[in-house]
């Protein structure tokens, strides 16, 4: 019986030393884990709280081009974060910035007046043996735009103050890129709250990996660049469009430029510095509409292209005369050599034949009159004229291209991709879709199906109508043999511009002539005419894609 509860006691004792072993062990590793896995993450957490913040990013997440090319938060440029009077007092310390900046003693010491304890210097990026000086903290700050200030137009600009999206994508996605912390360092301080350099420090990024936080565009970043290199080259206010014939924007670029780092100094101008204008600004097309015009009397009637014409360089409706680009006659012309050589006589005669209604109709039909809806919501819908305006007189205007009729260079780009995938409307876009932090899609823009605008036949004879038109018609000074041909038509259109009439250039094509792959459209304000001024700017562009490309 002694025997039998001296085992009862040894059991319980060999089991409560197990337990005691297995809740030690489970203490151990709780321990552990929060030691070495969950280290990073309550050093953060300590720091977040106790530390001094420095802002190292924006606030936003990134937006990108096609191929995850960042075109926001891309500009790095190395900071040294140190104290002010350490600088004042330490001749060695001074001796180093000035040697490793931009600045020399005077622009150092009237950088340092106005500042807080703590100062940012900007330095060079090439600095050796960094970690030798411990009086100060060396860390990349990110800008939100670049300094070339690439797209401006499409991406828009933020109010700084409130991290709120103005204009462009970042209005339109501000809530998701307004999501999460792209980058607070957190540096440990003492009891005084002063930094500790070398100490404990830490880079905030909270974001949920699948969460939206940045936006992928269609457009590619390195035919961006070629655009408005070329615009900034030729000194050419206005805007382009490049389209791939699949419905994606490549570049879209407006001039003048703007710096979104800057944006107050733009307001109060009267250049429309600010106004997108591939998009938010309508303007008459000139004879760029005469595609319009001869697509609605090819599907009215396809033997029109049999027709002949007779320019005697103008055509008069009832008291109003209007005279042709060619002010002794063209003569006799076939269709063809109309277009190509954009007889205003012979585009008249036909719109008194078709009538104002079927060609606005035809321009409805082309998306004229109407938001292209390519995901920006400063997009404006244009004009299109109608009752009294679209009739008498006025069909002489319609029939060329002025008068009531206002387009954007979307419109235009819109027309001409019907018209190179062979009357398929494709849906066009800028927004590819939504991002995670790392760049990948979690969300698609949504796009429709492809509609049938207009017949086979009469596509593929505006085709060659708009090839034509390079290789003997209003632009035969531009040569793109070499990339494989293209069409287009040029157009010239009055305007009235600060007060004084002026005129817009106009071009729009296509290349190569064979199965084409991108749609170009140029706009060039105050120019001599679209052949003189916008087409020699679509060669310029197009040659240099095929470079890229080849």
């Amino acid at each position: 019986m002694k025997r039998f509860k001296e085992n009862i006691i040894h059991n319980r004792i060999t089991n409560l030393v197990l337990v005691f072993l297995i809740l030690f062990s489970s203490l151990i590793g709780r321990l552990y884990w929060f030691q070495i896995n969950k280290h990073e993450e309550l050093k953060f957490q300590v720091l977040k709280q106790r530390g001094k913040e420095i802002k190292l990013a924006p606030n936003r997440g990134i937006i990108y081009d096609r191929n995850l090319i960042p075109l926001t938060n891309r500009n790095k440029i190395l900071m040294g974060f140190v104290y002010k009077n350490t600088i004042e007092r330490d001749e060695n310390l001074k001796t180093f910035i000035l040697k490793n900046s931009e600045f020399n003693h005077r622009e150092l010491e009237e950088f340092l007046k106005d500042k807080e304890n703590i100062v940012a210097i900007p330095l060079k990026s090439n600095i050796l043996n960094m970690e030798n000086n411990k009086d100060i903290y060396f860390a990349n700050k990110t800008n939100r735009y670049d300094s070339n200030n690439i797209l401006s137009h499409v991406i828009g600009y933020i109010n700084k103050s409130e991290n709120k999206g103005e204009a462009g994508i970042e209005k339109i996605y501000d809530e998701i890129l307004g999501m999460g912390d792209n980058g607070t360092l957190y540096l440990e301080t003492d009891d005084n709250r002063n930094i500790i350099f070398g100490g404990e420090y830490a880079v905030g990024k909270e974001i949920t990996p699948n969460s939206p936080n940045g936006v992928q565009l269609t457009i590619d970043y390195n035919i961006q660049r070629i655009v408005e290199d070329i615009l900034d080259k030729e000194k050419i206010n206005g805007a382009v469009i490049v389209a791939h014939t699949d419905g994606d924007i490549l570049a879209m670029a407006s001039r003048p430029n703007f710096n979104p780092e800057d944006i107050d100094e733009y307001f109060n101008r009267d250049d429309m510095t600010l106004y997108n204008k591939a998009i938010q600004v309508a303007y008459p097309p000139g004879s760029l509409f005469k595609i319009v015009v001869l697509l609605a009397a090819l599907e009215e009637n396809i033997d029109f292209q049999n027709r002949l014409f007779y320019c005697k360089g103008y055509e008069k409706i009832n008291d109003t005369t209007i005279k042709c680009n060619n002010i002794y006659g063209h003569g006799y012309l076939e269709l063809n050599e109309a277009f190509s050589k954009s007889c205003n006589s012979a585009f008249i005669q036909i719109g008194r034949e078709l009538g104002g209604k079927k060609i606005i109709d035809m321009a409805k039909k082309l998306g004229f009159g109407e938001k292209i809806n390519i995901g920006l919501l400063e997009e404006v819908p244009g004009n299109l004229p109608s009752g009294t305006e679209i009739q008498g007189p006025n069909i002489g205007n319609i029939s060329i291209g002025q008068g009531q009729i206002e387009t954007t260079p979307l419109q235009i780009s819109n027309m001409m991709m019907i018209i190179a995938n062979n009357g398929i409307k494709k849906d066009i876009s800028i927004i590819e879709g939504i991002t995670n932090s790392n760049g990948n899609i979690i969300k698609k823009y949504n796009r429709e199906e492809d509609q049938k605008i207009l017949s086979e036949e009469v596509s593929k004879i505006l085709k060659n109508y708009l090839i034509s038109v390079i290789d003997r018609g209003t632009a035969q000074n531009i040569d793109l043999s070499e990339i494989g041909g293209g069409g287009g038509k040029t157009g010239s259109a009055q305007a009235v511009l600060n007060r004084k009439m002026t005129i817009h250039g106009w071009f729009s094509g296509f290349f190569p002539e064979e199965k084409p792959e991108y749609v170009i459209t140029v706009f060039t304000e105050q120019g001599i005419s679209g052949a003189e001024t916008a087409a020699p700017i679509f060669e310029k562009i197009s040659k240099e894609i095929y470079k890229i490309n080849r």
